[in-house]
């Protein structure tokens, strides 16, 4: 038996203005959301994810497609109508009222008794980890703290389907890391279904259970987090992935891939010819030269956690990210640079 996604497009296309010559922001795209899962929609900015996003909450409507929330058509419905919530990158929260009365915002307007609608929102606060904030205004918060009274607004109306756009941008580094787990924490279990824009790479590859990946209006490739870092479907994809080079190279009549030296087996059978092979920072081995690829360590840098390397080699500058932290290579050292099985794809070139 299928079970009914929480999302659905089908072949939707969005327009802006009334021209048939004005460009499409979206051009004729299909995909699904799987009940209980988050899908991350991934691109450069221009792609057309924050259009997508609008068009599932109900801010834009569609030029042509349909698009369906839990097997219901909500293509022509406004956004009130379609029990979905949506979390902007502002937070906009109210600065006036005080944390419990933002959140109870919503329920209120709806007509629920005030009652009802405090003791509710008292359990949203409960599930972001915010007891005790109840009387906080947003100015007396962090900028974590006002995210989460964020998310308890949007969690506190029970919606089928929230959505975030860029949440943790205005976030440091490491408050950014514990928000994104906490969303992701909290998504697994409420069994949520959450569709999810960033731009940013990590952090779609460490919270979705689907990642899309969009460029110029079209879908690049859609997949689980690995499939997409591992077996990119293009260029484009395999550049945006992560941190990658691209290599030229051709693929000989048995499928067998030349990098210099080096021969490759792709994972997927390719055709022969021209082909691009991307090369993860972390694919390279550091070994002594003379095995595989010889290379001249020309820049170094220590990050705590690993070395940052470039070697000079017959295939240009190689960009190497070491975690042996034992053996620190030194300006000017030759060495033999070897690919692993992992952080390596052929791809055919577009």
């Amino acid at each position: 038996m299928s079970v009914t996604p929480g999302i659905q497009f089908r072949n939707v296309t969005k327009r802006y203005g009334a021209d048939s010559d004005a460009p499409l922001a979206v051009k004729g795209i299909s995909f699904e959301v799987a009940r209980g899962s988050l899908t991350t929609i991934l691109g450069p900015s221009g792609c057309g994810k924050t259009t997508t996003l609008r068009m599932i909450a109900g801010l834009e409507a569609p030029t042509s497609g349909q698009i369906f929330v839990e097997g219901l058509d909500v293509t022509s419905l406004g956004p009130a109508q379609r029990n979905v919530s949506m979390m902007f990158q502002s937070y906009a929260l109210f600065p006036h009222m005080d944390v419990l009365e933002n959140v109870s915002y919503g329920l209120r307007m709806s007509g629920l008794p005030r009652a009802v609608a405090r003791e509710k929102a008292g359990d949203a606060l409960r599930n972001v980890g915010l007891v005790g904030f109840d009387k906080r205004l947003p100015s007396e918060l962090s900028g974590g703290q006002q995210q989460r009274v964020a998310l308890a607004r949007a969690l506190v109306l029970e919606p089928a389907v929230l959505l975030f756009d860029e949440p943790l941008s205005n976030l440091d580094a490491r408050l950014r890391r514990e928000m994104r787990d906490e969303i992701r924490s909290l998504q697994q279990r409420l069994q949520l279904t959450v569709a999810y824009v960033t731009h940013d790479q990590s952090e779609a590859l460490a919270v979705s259970d689907q990642i899309i990946v969009m460029d110029h209006g079209v879908i690049a490739q859609g997949g689980t987090p690995q499939e997409l870092y591992e077996t990119p479907a293009s260029e484009f994809v395999a550049g945006f992935m992560g941190e990658a080079m691209l290599f030229p190279a051709r693929a000989d009549a048995a499928g067998t891939v030349a990098l210099g030296p080096l021969r490759i087996t792709p994972r997927q059978p390719v055709a022969p010819g021209a082909v691009k092979v991307a090369v993860r920072p972390e694919a390279w081995h550091v070994g002594p030269p003379g095995h595989g690829l010889n290379g001249r360590l020309a820049k170094l840098a220590y990050l705590g956690s690993n070395y940052e390397y470039t070697f000079e080699t017959e295939l240009g500058a190689i960009f190497v990210v070491s975690a042996d932290l034992g053996r620190v290579l030194s300006l000017g050292s030759d060495v033999g640079l070897e690919l692993a099985d992992h952080g390596v794809s052929v791809v055919q070139v577009s």
